[in-house]
């Protein structure tokens, strides 16, 4: 599902943010990105969406090398991979229904489709009772809920969770931590990137860990405690 061979990338002010980097995350698999800042994790994420092109090595992503991918492709290629941010990112002026239903709008869904569709991903996280109100009438806890809902609704076999649980507290955290599992057990490739540790740790998930743009380790277990090889 997604492969990094040999994946090293130079920005322009000759920072490398990452060396030789190799690893596969296989279909409907759960997997941690952990490292400090700096350390390459962010890098790895824009690789992904194309947001930015390896210097040297090759992004497979589906079996699709991204270096192939054309410009008008690119939005086909991104509706396959939902992303879920730190900061949510949910329209204000907008009800939770039409901030999900906005996802499904910029790929020309029917209004029947939309209405199929939203209560549906409302009900997986949770939030059917809220579908009316505004994102700032919802606690952060629910923000993410919603963004979480609006990364599936087109049901993408890749997710991406880029430091979802930074601004919640821990219970609210780890919540989000179970909504993002259940998500992963209907078959969807989960990759969370995240500083977390105590996150990581309850989670006994596979962790891929990032140091000054290289793979330091890759097994299953936590921050705590040492992974067993993978």
């Amino acid at each position: 599902m997604i492969f990094f061979n040999n994946v090293t990338k130079r920005y322009d002010n000759g920072t490398v943010a990452l060396d030789d980097v190799s690893f596969f995350i296989d279909k409907g698999e759960f997997v941690f990105i952990v490292g400090s800042s700096g350390a390459g994790k962010s890098t790895i994420t824009k690789l992904i969406l194309c947001e930015e092109q390896p210097t040297g090595g090759t992004v497979l992503i589906n079996g699709i090398n991204l270096k192939d991918l054309k410009h008008r492709e690119m939005p086909f290629y991104r509706r396959q991979i939902g992303i879920v941010f730190q900061d949510f990112r949910l329209l204000p002026n907008k009800s939770v229904y039409d901030n999900i239903a906005f996802a499904m709008q910029v790929r020309n869904a029917t209004t029947k489709e939309i209405r199929r569709a939203i209560p549906n991903v409302l009900s997986m996280v949770g939030l059917s009772h809220k579908a009316k109100v505004r994102p700032g009438q919802l606690s952060g806890g629910e923000q993410q809920r919603v963004a979480l809902a609006r990364a599936m609704v087109n049901n993408p076999p890749v997710l991406i969770a880029d430091e979802p649980t930074g601004n919640l507290d821990p219970a609210t955290a780890f919540d989000i931590m179970q909504l993002l599992e259940d998500i992963n057990k209907r078959g969807t490739t989960v990759l969370t990137v995240t500083h977390a540790r105590d996150i990581v740790d309850k989670m006994k998930k596979r962790v891929i860990e990032i140091d000054n743009g290289t793979i330091i380790r890759d097994g299953v277990g936590g921050y705590a405690n040492e992974c067993k090889s993978f």
